[in-house]
């Protein structure tokens, strides 16, 4: 039998799963601020200047740091299911945020992936 995870371990999981989908956010941010009419070189440098780009950098590291210390105490076969928060998080903040596109199919989408985070963590 698989070992329950602890209330504080699920708290972990998702603060980690939500600042991916922030890290994403960011991202796109970074993305929508970066004049695509340049040379890749160029969009390249722009970001290494970019606010959102280096914050969703210096996110991504501090949440690598996280992800690797609740794995000294966390079965990854049990902590990776939590990273299915942020592939259901991140379209509907995309929409809220960025007034992008959620088709009924995806929501269907984002209802299976937490019938089954339910599943995995029950």
């Amino acid at each position: 039998m698989t070992e329950r995870l602890n209330v504080g371990q699920i708290a972990l999981l998702v603060v980690y799963a939500t600042g991916m989908t922030a890290g994403q956010l960011l991202f796109k941010a970074a993305a929508l601020r970066v004049d695509d009419g340049h040379p890749l070189s160029k969009r390249a440098l722009l970001l290494l200047q970019d606010a959102p780009f280096i914050g969703a950098i210096a996110l991504y590291s501090a949440l690598s740091v996280l992800w690797v210390w609740l794995l000294t105490f966390t079965p990854l076969s049990r902590a990776y299911p939590f990273v299915a928060i942020a592939f259901a998080l991140t379209p509907v903040l995309g929409a809220l945020v960025f007034a992008e596109p959620l088709s009924a199919r995806l929501l269907v989408g984002i209802a299976v992936i937490a019938c089954g985070l339910v599943l995995v963590v029950g």
